[in-house]
């Protein structure tokens, strides 16, 4: 279906009421109407190394539900219902696909992040109750099956970990070498509480049809945690109506059973798993997985053009630090399939945008979404007027409203004004969105639309664009950074009075995290000093400051905050004044203005210096700039 402006998105919501279009109530039925329709065609296919001619395991519609009812009736056999928990801590491969979808069917999956710490994997277990975790066996180069041990012992309700063990990925010699080096957990059934089983031996025995009776109602089936950049994360809760309604949408705007999808990005992101995997199960698309890690696998984007030949690839999901790596590869191999690279998680900066097109002939559409909403909301139209640097147009049975403080209370706001984002479709669970009642006090506009904490405004066209956050959360590419736990870890320190973090601009990540510090009267702390103590002190790696400025006294508002939007400004007049200097251009920050429509921008004194080439240096980065106006 065409999807070009306001007008398409319009008529496709006139034809009739999103409840009368007549989906699949459950997961299991839409997977099972569409490998009914599909049943010999490609549903997903995984490679464990990323060369266009390394081995690769590929199962169709009839054989990827197949799996699917076998892995549900493993979790079943296991004490697996409705109501209790899979969780899953794995990179990319089929099992992972399979315990998603097993998971949601038997009970309610619940991915965790492998990347994690193991007090943050263990608070996730616990805060989700956890009953079965599948993770990987011990294997050389990674660390995963050691975390989970270790977070396991402190996740009193988790009874059995299941076992996946990618060596039967791998060909001889490698297959033979693997058993040789594997690492060893010590006593690792014995300390912890759990039984050890393998994955694939526990599936075998299983049938290829479900056993027990599918849900009748919508329900429950996902939990994804939000961050888990500290003890106590939040865990989003999905419904099968939210992942139906996301698979709907690529069904209905962007897939057919004949596209080929490249998806690099990992099985425990909402952009993965629904969005991707889900408009899948929909609409019969074949999904490709390339390594454990995805772009962060070896040889991923040197091998990328490549891969997008071997599987004539029709559309590439991507994210701006990925498009910024693809950039700096040649576009080595026939990519004429293509038509479509959809881009989220971040602001793609107009220069790598241009790039981009001008290397590939590939248009990018940029979306946004989020996990409390079961991911999507607006996209650019496929067919249609793509702003580059807006989020594009809220997709079809999605409201959005702009909303602001008054003295007369929250009020929508004007065209072009900006406000907080808020939003009701069918993924959104309005008043039940966290699994902690708590959270949810004071999260839904008028009790229907979340209240996302993003900053925004709509123009005149309904285009809509992000201006800054609410929760001044820091976007590392696609990864959610709460400033308050470096904050907090640097309030540690005997020799600091006030701390603030923020996200700096970075060409590559989008963000990366900077503190900026003020000492106590007296004391005395060099900026290594203290970079020093929160690379011991901020747990999180990704979370780690990248910069420390110490200042004689941080902006306050009246009444004793910290105020980071002057934070912001000093941070984005050392990036930009660096990045000149380094590219030996005589431009200058002079000053960073908070536009109406724009947020922050930088105000720059050319110097003397082209245009042009300012525009080339500074264009990697996602905040606007400009020549400072005459006087």
């Amino acid at each position: 279906m065409p999807f070009a402006g306001i007008a398409d998105r319009d008529a496709i919501q006139n034809e009739m009421a999103y409840e009368e279009r007549g989906l699949p109530v459950t997961l299991y039925g839409q997977l099972a109407k569409t490998a009914g329709r599909f049943p010999d065609h490609n549903a997903v296919s995984y490679q464990i190394f990323s060369g266009p001619n390394d081995k690769a395991e590929t199962l169709t519609w009839k054989a990827l539900l197949e799996k699917t009812c076998q892995t549900a009736n493993m979790f079943r056999d296991l004490g697996i219902d409705e109501k209790d928990v899979v969780a899953y801590v794995l990179p990319n491969c089929n099992e992972t696909v399979l315990t998603l979808l097993g998971g949601a069917i038997a009970g309610i999956a619940n991915p965790i992040n492998p990347l994690l710490e193991p007090e943050q994997i263990a608070a996730i277990l616990r805060e989700t109750g956890a009953k079965v975790v599948v993770t990987l066996r011990p294997f050389p180069k990674t660390d995963v099956a050691e975390k989970v041990a270790e977070a396991v012992r402190h996740a009193p309700n988790v009874n059995t970990v299941l076992e996946v063990d990618l060596n039967r990925y791998l060909t001889p010699p490698k297959s033979w070498i693997v058993p040789l080096i594997r690492p060893k957990i010590d006593n690792k059934e014995k300390a912890a509480h759990a039984d050890y089983l393998n994955f694939s031996r526990e599936m075998a025995k299983q049938p290829k049809t479900l056993k027990f009776a599918d849900s009748t109602e919508d329900r429950v089936a996902c939990y994804f945690h939000t961050g888990g950049t500290t003890g106590m994360p939040k865990v989003a809760q999905h419904k099968y109506s939210g992942l139906i309604y996301n698979g709907w949408l690529g069904d209905t705007l962007l897939f057919d059973e004949t596209s080929n999808i490249m998806c690099p990005l990992p099985l425990f992101h909402v952009f993965a798993c629904h969005v991707i995997l889900m408009a899948a199960v929909c609409s019969g698309a074949h999904v490709v997985f390339p390594t454990p890690q995805g772009y962060r696998g070896d040889g991923v984007f040197d091998n990328f053009w490549k891969l997008v030949e071997r599987w004539k690839i029709t559309f590439i999901i991507t994210v701006p630090t990925a498009i910024s790596a693809k950039m700096q590869r040649p576009v080595d191999a026939d990519v004429s399939t293509v038509k479509v690279a959809f881009s989220g998680s971040a602001p793609l900066p107009l220069e790598l945008f241009r790039r981009f097109e001008e290397a590939t002939g590939v248009t990018i559409i940029e979306g946004y979404g989020l996990t409390e909403a079961t991911c999507l909301v607006s996209c650019n139209p496929v067919d249609g007027q793509k702003k580059v640097g807006s989020i594009g147009l809220p997709l079809p049975y999605t409201d959005v409203k702009i909303i602001k403080q008054t003295a007369e209370g929250l009020q929508e706001c004007a065209t072009d004004e900006i406000g907080e984002i808020c939003i009701s479709n069918p993924g959104v669970f309005a008043a039940h969105t966290y699994t902690e009642a708590e959270k949810n006090i004071d999260l839904f506009h008028e009790g229907t639309h979340l209240r996302t904490g993003d900053l925004g405004r709509m123009d005149a066209d309904g285009y809509l664009w992000i201006t800054g956050r609410a929760k001044d959360l820091i976007i590392r590419g696609g990864h959610n950074i709460d400033p308050g736990e470096i904050e907090e870890a640097l309030l540690g320190h005997e020799a600091v009075a006030f701390a603030g973090a923020i996200g700096q601009p970075d060409a590559h990540a989008g963000e990366l995290p900077c503190a900026f510090v003020e000492l106590v009267d007296g004391a005395t702390a060099s900026a290594d000093e203290l970079m020093e103590y929160a690379r011991i002190h901020v747990h999180e790696r990704a979370a780690i400051p990248k910069h420390m400025t110490v200042l004689d006294e941080l902006p306050k508002t009246a009444v004793g905050k910290v105020f980071k939007p002057d934070l912001r400004k000093h941070a984005i007049t050392r990036v930009y004044n660096d990045a000149l200097t380094k590219a030996a251009l005589p431009a200058r920050v002079e000053n960073v203005i908070d536009d109406k429509k724009r947020g922050l921008v930088a105000q720059l004194e050319l110097n003397g210096a082209p245009q042009a080439d300012v525009a080339k240096v500074l264009g990697d980065f996602t905040r606007p700039w400009e020549e400072t106006p005459a006087a």
